[in-house]
């Protein structure tokens, strides 16, 4: 029997530290991955983090429940740029300050004091990761692979190892090469950037109108540009093939004033005839990701004028050692100067920034490692097509972003905190030297694996001091849970990954990545990808730092724990086909829903189980039935043929990610269908104080009590898994998590549906109020449809009627 009171938030805290649900290698269980998205630790996660990871929590227990062996680990991003802005910010030091191993000290202390944080908030959720230790630290280069589902970091020893095998195969393929090209530079975050960590922001800008000389002719022709300080790298005049105004000027040159360059004049279509004059200017040094493409479509030789320090070079002449904004007012002045400035206006100008800082990108021509991927493309568009999406209409995140690509992606940084390239070069001729793969290597501060250059025999070499993008780490996830060269046999039998859960805004970063890897070494890496949307904030708007918005969610489980939490994140919306907004008055008004179920089962627990022969009732010993469902009622078939229904639904959408349909669904039936109707209908036959029912009968309406609450505590133990495990502890005497998901029974239907047996109590007790009687006083006649006769006892005995006939619904007070 429950004796407490209710559900309090204090009761989860005795099954924080059960929360762990080691993967068994062993069982002969079909595996269940879930390839998690490591999130970073410079910052404690979110409540954004927190609902999407109660929500992967919900899938990997329910394949629990249907009979899965799940892997479903817990790894921490903790390479790259973020850990080393948070290393600077603490220390008030900069990468090339102090030396590298002290600042590689200084980002290793800043994520110890974060990870720990990000742990306990997973832990206070219920997250049931197959472990929460972390792995130990490796004490050689070669380190020794963890147990399946360990907890894992992504700048251990072992997880670069991994990295650096996948960069080693891909080198010896020829996928990997270095080239020197215009890239998309950060000067706030001093490297190259790929594509898609590229955003666009509006900005007002000036558009300055710029008078050149057609050399051949003396014509004057004007050109409008916001970038005038790249004048200097000036390559080419053009005009739209169909522009008539422009036609006579193709093979012409023209001159660009202050630096009395010549540059050639002709056609493409590149040129906008509504832009400005019609007329635009391409300069070698760019200005923006269009013009680094054209560029190289041209076979254009690439010139840079501003350093990774974002001031103007040698090659801008007077600006140089100017700060870019600072050049261009100086140019403008130089063209006044000259006469050579018409007029200026002020636009809205999409501008390309940096996703991370913020600062404007821009385009600086130096040495790069690229990974081949414009080849890939078809096989990912393939690939795609046959990946399962949830929701579909996600898929189209992917193959937009696919169709994007135009370049081979630039994967070396020139940064600290991440995984090393693992290349040396020949002192003498330069050659790279290849490791083999297994270890985790460090060539900036480890000598080379040979002792001669095989191409000249020299012996001294030079280690690679640039890193690797931090996505070409992470989207080795799937390899690295799945033990892909440690385990082979285990990889064999188990790749593809299950299921890839993430966010929309990293599907052209972490899922394109993974696909792209993946399929250059393993073949595609998922059979299902689910994709959700935002959190928003209590008004509607994405959280951010910046705004000030971002909720803790430690606040949130210090003021209502982890289930109305959990409740919120699966009821509040389906989060795979719309965002949806953090309310702490939503979040709150979840705990009603647990007040009352908790009451429920406080009902049903003070009635015996005739299943087990435990419980007793009015001093008397309960009946146990030999077949417990022997003497079930036409409304106990009713109310089971219900959740039955529900139970099938559930599982089905359970399968296919979806928790919000089923838990709203089963929230309404808990609330309405069985606490406001069966139960006040089933109350006089579960007492049967009167004995106006059979001992088989009143064991009936127990035992589907009882059935109906376990079912319900079974449907929801995924969702709710601290209250339906102290619920079910307290009834059966079992762990609700080791139990299997209820199975749909095969039941006769009743005669009558439910929305008309609800309307029929509806007019009953709406007959009563009208009469000034209360629900529980009795009536002297009530008649109702013939459909209801095989629930008229149990209708005549809940609505206190004197005499029962049947016809168009009638009650006589």
């Amino acid at each position: 029997m429950i004796e407490e009171k209710g559900w309090t938030k204090e009761m989860e805290l005795p099954l924080l530290g059960r929360v762990e649900h080691p993967f068994s290698e062993q069982s002969k269980r079909p595996v269940f991955s879930i390839d998690t998205p490591p999130p970073y630790v410079n910052t404690p996660v979110h409540v954004g983090h927190a609902a999407t990871y109660a929500l992967m929590d919900m899938f990997a227990r329910f394949h629990r429940m249907t009979g899965h062996e799940v892997l479903f680990p817990l790894g921490l991003d903790r390479n790259g740029l973020p850990i080393e802005v948070a290393a600077e910010k603490r220390f008030n030091i900069r990468p090339g300050s102090v030396p590298r191993e002290e600042f590689i000290a200084k980002c290793r202390q800043v994520l110890e004091e974060a990870s720990a944080k990000s742990t306990e908030t997973f832990r206070r959720l219920g997250i049931s990761f197959n472990s929460y230790e972390p792995p130990p630290a490796a004490s050689s280069q070669v380190p020794e692979a963890a147990p399946l589902g360990s907890m894992y970091f992504t700048d251990s020893p072992e997880y670069r190892a991994l990295t650096q095998a996948t960069f080693i195969q891909l080198w010896k393929r020829g996928l990997i090469y270095e080239a020197k090209r215009l890239n998309n530079y950060c000067p706030g975050c001093r490297t190259t950037v790929a594509d898609n960590e590229v955003d666009r922001k509006t900005v007002t800008a000036s558009l300055n109108h710029i008078q050149l000389t057609v050399q051949e002719t003396g014509e004057k022709l004007v050109i409008a540009t916001t970038r005038p300080e790249l004048l200097c790298t000036a390559a080419l005049i053009l005009y739209h093939p169909d522009d008539s105004r422009y036609a006579h000027l193709g093979g012409s040159h023209a001159t660009i004033p202050i630096y009395n360059t010549r540059v050639p004049i002709k056609a493409h279509p590149i040129a906008d005839p509504a832009f400005g004059t019609g007329l635009m200017y391409m300069s070698a040094s760019a200005g923006d990701q269009d013009a680094v493409r054209f560029l190289r479509e041209q076979s254009i030789e690439p010139v840079s004028c501003i350093t990774t320090e974002a001031r103007m070079d040698a090659n801008a002449g007077p600006l140089a050692g100017l700060p870019v904004k600072q050049a261009r007012a100086k140019m403008i002045e130089l063209l006044k100067a000259a006469g050579a400035l018409l007029e200026q206006e002020s636009i809205e100008q999409s501008t390309p920034i940096c996703e991370r800082s913020k600062d404007t990108i821009e385009y600086i021509t130096m040495p790069e490692l690229y990974l081949k991927q414009v080849e890939a493309l078809d096989a990912l568009r393939a690939i795609a097509e046959r990946t399962n999406f949830f929701s579909p209409k996600s898929k189209q995140l992917l193959l937009d972003w696919i169709n994007a690509v135009s370049i081979d992606w630039a994967i070396s940084r020139r940064r600290i905190y991440a995984t090393e390239i693992p290349l040396w070069y020949c002192e003498t001729c330069a050659e790279p030297i290849v490791p083999p793969p297994g270890r985790y290597y460090q060539p900036w501060k480890e000598p080379a694996p040979i002792k001669a250059c095989p191409k000249c025999g020299n012996s001294r070499f030079r280690g690679e001091d640039r890193v690797l993008d931090t996505w070409f780490d992470s989207s080795i996830s799937p390899l690295f849970i799945l033990h892909w060269l440690d385990e082979p046999a285990f990889f064999k039998a188990n790749y593809p990954v299950t299921l890839r859960p993430q966010g929309k805004e990293i599907v052209r970063t972490w899922l394109y990545y993974s696909l792209l890897r993946c399929h250059q070494l393993t073949g595609a890496p998922f059979k299902d990808v689910w994709i959700h949307n935002h959190i928003l904030d209590e008004k509607g708007a994405k959280m951010s730092k910046s705004a000030g918005n971002v909720i803790d969610p430690a606040e949130l489980l210090d003021r209502f724990g982890a289930e109305p939490f959990r409740l919120w994140a699966a009821a509040e919306g389906n989060l795979t086909e719309t965002d949806f907004m953090c309310s702490f008055a939503r979040i709150q008004g979840h705990e009603k829903f647990l007040t009352k179920l908790w009451n429920i089962a406080k009902l049903v627990s003070n009635f015996p189980d005739p299943r087990t022969g435990e419980g007793t009732i009015n001093d008397q010993t309960p009946m146990m039935l030999p077949d417990p469902d022997r003497g079930l009622q036409p409304l106990d078939l009713w109310i089971r043929s219900e959740l039955s229904a529900l139970t099938a639904r559930a599982r089905d959408r359970y399968q296919g990610y979806d928790f919000h349909n089923p838990v709203v669904e089963l929230r309404h039936f808990t609330w309405e269908t069985l606490a406001s109707h069966y139960l006040e209908l089933v109350k006089p036959r579960a007492y049967n104080r009167d004995s106006a029912f059979s001992a088989e009968e009143q064991a009936a309406a127990h035992r589907t009590l009882h059935h109906c609450l376990d079912t319900i505590l079974l449907l929801l133990a995924p969702v709710l898994p601290f209250f339906t495990a102290t619920l079910y502890q307290k009834l059966r005497k079992r762990d609700i998590h080791q139990q299997p998901f209820p199975a749909p029974e095969q039941l006769p239907a009743p005669g009558f549906s439910t929305a008309e047996l609800l309307e029929l109590d509806s007019l009953a007790w709406n007959a009563k109020k009208a009469a000034g009687l209360a629900l529980s006083d009795p009536v002297a006649a009530l008649t109702v449809p013939e459909k209801f006769k095989p629930i008229a006892i149990d209708l005549q005995a809940a609505h206190k009627a004197e005499k029962l006939s049947y016809g168009p619904f009638a009650l006589e007070a």
